[in-house]
């Protein structure tokens, strides 16, 4: 090791570690989003079966990920504690490789290929759902491996970079999903019966959930290759590797500091998680259960039907693609103004915006629009989302609670927005099939009351240490 190795560490190890763990959340992204371009396909499919599958088990089938993703983020600090960060991450890459290869071939071993049959439906929603424990269990532990490896100047950067990643898996899938498709076409669905689409009804969509296991497979085997994080390995009293991993990424001082400042932390009482009252408690919930009820997955899981509906060719797919390009860009721009701007304006902003992208869809097609105005208010609606709710949501989680009730109220609140995730996109279709014009206005309206929630009782943390934020919630 040279010296100067030893007196600042390396920026490329860490660079190296952290690349790998945010690879986690790109397959949070990538399996989440790869139903926008299935869903179709699969409808078309398990209709075909004559078992009375309609919109709403579509539903159910198509948001069945989020079951898991439920499950997942409620185990996750369990498993975080019991198998430590980077097993954990090994563990959710094992299930996002399971779930692909068992989404693609449901009938394995138990029933006949491309015969749809209600069991045949519920094997598939089993496979899905242990992809979903696979991302709430990255949900969770990708910012906390990030967050517990880098050193504290630049942890936000890094585990904003999570968020990013998320975004960008999305829009990887979004054009994988495109160039599996090509120029086959998707099939429709009317009163039960199938017409058009024969490729992406009995081929396609199996190809699109397949296409998750080679990210899957990388990330298992690079997770080989990276470190357990230096708390976990001082929380099981192993000094020696957490100083050595320290030394590499800070330099020789600077690692002995932190290590005795993690010691201390890791042996500070754990407080009930009513300690400081109800108030930051409602508070962190409701931030994940706005996040949800403002819409912004129906739209990210159903983007090539909605494109469709409102009158593109091509079944929706490049302008779902095009939606994703967008969705980087504004995730950029909360990434490079959250510290200047603050989390309350960018959370206002976001909402009023998203409330007007909601309310042009909904007059788009009460008024007979078609092309171009509701796609383009579809993209605006997603941009402010991308901007604000997105990855401001999950500052303010990780800040916002003490620091000795953190790790309980996480995992409260992230729990909540995986049910109202689900809650949201499996009653979609219905909706959507009911009215859009009620469905977008509702979201809407979701957004005017996130506007008013955060004004009223979200407080700015910006430039606040996590310290100061705590005694902030002793003094309310």
């Amino acid at each position: 090791m040279t010296t100067s190795y030893k007196e600042k560490g390396s920026p490329l190890y860490l660079t190296s570690i952290v690349l790998v763990a945010i690879l986690g959340g790109l397959l949070f992204g990538y399996d989440t989003a790869v139903i926008s371009g299935a869903e179709k396909g699969l409808e078309a499919f398990f209709t075909q079966g004559g078992f009375g599958y309609n919109k709403f088990w579509h539903g159910i089938t198509a948001s069945s990920a989020l079951i898991g993703c439920v499950i997942g983020s409620i185990l996750s600090g369990l498993i975080a504690t019991r198998l430590g960060r980077r097993n954990s991450l090994r563990l959710a890459a094992l299930l996002f490789f399971l779930s692909g290869l068992g989404a693609f071939h449901p009938e394995f071993l138990f029933f006949e290929k491309g015969v749809p049959t209600m069991d045949l439906m519920l094997a598939f929603n089993f496979y899905r759902i242990i992809g979903g424990i696979g991302v709430g269990l990255a949900s969770a532990v990708c910012p906390m491996y990030i967050a517990e490896i880098s050193p504290s100047h630049i942890r936000g950067t890094l585990v904003s970079c999570n968020q990013f990643a998320i975004i960008f898996g999305m829009l990887v899938v979004y054009f994988v999903n495109y160039m599996i498709m090509g120029s086959h076409e998707n099939p429709s669905v009317v009163n039960g019966v199938v017409s058009g689409g024969e490729w992406m009804t009995s081929t396609g969509w199996r190809y699109m959930f397949l296409s998750l296991v080679f990210p899957s497979a990388l990330f298992g085997v690079l997770l080989l290759f990276v470190p357990e994080t230096p708390r976990y390995l001082a929380m099981i009293q192993q000094d020696e590797k957490s100083f050595s991993i320290l030394e590499k990424i800070n330099g020789t001082e600077k690692a002995k500091e932190i290590l005795e400042e993690i010691k201390a932390t890791v042996q500070e009482k754990t407080e009930k998680i009513l300690t400081y009252g109800a108030t930051v408690l409602v508070i962190g919930i409701l931030l994940s259960v706005f996040q949800q009820a403002i819409g912004i997955n129906a739209v990210l899981y159903y983007a090539p039907r909605i494109f469709e509906s409102v009158g593109v060719n091509g079944g929706g797919m490049f302008q779902t693609v095009l939606m994703g390009i967008v969705n980087i860009t504004f995730t950029l721009v909360a990434i490079f103004t959250v510290e200047k701007v603050g989390r309350k304006p960018l959370l206002i902003v976001g909402s009023i915006g998203m409330a007007l992208g909601a309310m042009a869809v909904a007059a788009s097609d009460y008024f007979g629009i078609r092309g171009v105005v509701p796609v383009v208010s579809v993209i605006v609606y997603s941009a402010f989302f991308m901007m604000s709710w997105g990855p401001i949501c999950w500052v303010l989680i990780a800040e916002i609670f003490p620091n000795t009730i953190r790790g309980k109220a996480v995992a409260l609140a992230v729990a909540f927005q995986w049910v109202f995730n689900y809650i949201v996109s499996s009653t979609f279709p219905a909706l959507y099939e009911f009215s859009p014009v009620f469905s977008y206005s509702l979201y809407a309206s979701m957004c005017i009351l996130a506007a008013l929630f955060v004004w009223k009782m979200v407080p700015e943390t910006k430039g606040k240490t996590l310290e100061e934020i705590t005694q902030f919630w002793k003094k309310r």
